[in-house]
């Protein structure tokens, strides 16, 4: 049977008024799920890697935290041999469901944990997940019979960057879906989350406000940038970001063009090893941070991180960081 083969449409329907892409421009767009119905086998391709799923798996491992909610958001929890990493808490919509699979380790399985939880798809954020110390290579998982695949979002230097969007984050949902045969499910997510954005790009929740995105870090800060997540949020609801100009996802910067910008709000990344609640109480002890315009008005958005990158929950961390934005001015 010739194998069906993952593509991205090259033009998918844009959001009204709100602008869904930011990044370089030319850059590619993840392989994206072809109709259902073609059959078995299909390939996935991802970061340098086609493999092949030859039927609907049954037992996969997640390895990251947005692989892990890709499949709870596609109810796909009962084909889950077993999971790994988390950035934060899973959300409550999620967690039940989340509670039923077996956590195979804190952060990355070894390949010994992981093979003999017997997967058949082995599903990643990162690429890293399939370093020789953790699930180990997709190509000797390839010999043994297990699927895998890596968000486009996570290859990492030596691969062509995929454009962050809300139409590639949508594509790799549309892969997954596809491999475990439940595009519909898929499609569902896509058109309940374009929804809300369109909502939320006509109320423009954050226009005329300037923001730093403070992911984490003391001595110098790790800010959103003008390529990734962030970004994307803050186009969303129509704020300005301090460091668009800045590229990547994410950047570091200095404390010195923090306090040049004086930015009016300040979205803080809530993760298990940088805390919302750390990063506010070193603002407000640091005798020149203090001084910051969002600092004295507490002017503070939080954020879980798992809403921050780019996955299932980016749409909804848009929605958060709009609401909390209208909600400044009610204080």
């Amino acid at each position: 049977m010739t194998p069906r083969r993952i593509r991205t449409p090259s033009v998918l329907a844009a959001l009204p008024v709100l602008v869904l892409a930011t990044a370089c421009a030319g850059a590619p767009e993840p392989e994206r799920a072809a109709p259902a119905g073609d059959g078995y086998p299909v390939e996935a391709t991802s970061c340098g890697f086609t493999s092949t799923v030859s039927a609907p798996p049954e037992r996969a491992v997640t390895m990251n935290q947005g692989a892990t909610e890709v499949m709870l958001a596609l109810d796909l929890a009962d084909r889950m041999a077993g999971t790994a990493y988390l950035d934060d808490a899973v959300p409550a919509r999620w967690r039940s469901a989340y509670d039923e699979v077996p956590v195979l380790a804190e952060e990355y399985p070894d390949t010994e944990t992981v093979l003999a939880a017997e997967p058949d798809f082995v599903y990643a954020s990162y690429l890293s997940a399939f370093d020789a110390e953790a699930a180990g290579p997709r190509e000797a998982l390839a010999e043994l019979g297990i699927a895998s695949y890596t968000s486009p979002f996570g290859c990492g230097e030596g691969h062509e960057r995929v454009e962050v969007s809300f139409d590639a984050v949508w594509a790799e949902i549309a892969t997954v879906a596809s491999a475990f045969d439940v595009p519909e499910r898929a499609a569902a997510i896509e058109e309940e989350q374009r929804q809300a954005l369109g909502e939320l790009a006509a109320g423009s929740p954050g226009e005329g406000r300037t923001v730093f995105w403070f992911d984490s870090g003391d001595k110098t800060p790790l800010a959103g940038a003008g390529d990734g997540g962030p970004q994307l949020i803050l186009d969303a609801v129509g704020a300005t970001n301090v460091f668009a100009d800045v590229e990547g996802g994410w950047a570091e910067v200095s404390w010195e063009r923090v306090v040049e910008a004086d930015p009016d709000v300040i979205v803080l990344a809530d993760a298990t090893w940088s805390t919302a609640a750390d990063k506010i109480a070193m603002l407000e002890e640091d005798p020149v941070l203090t001084r910051l315009r969002a600092v004295r008005s507490g002017a503070y958005v939080v954020v879980p991180f798992a809403e921050s990158t780019p996955g299932v929950r980016l749409a909804g961390g848009a929605v958060s960081v709009g609401r909390q934005l209208a909600g400044l001015d009610q204080d």
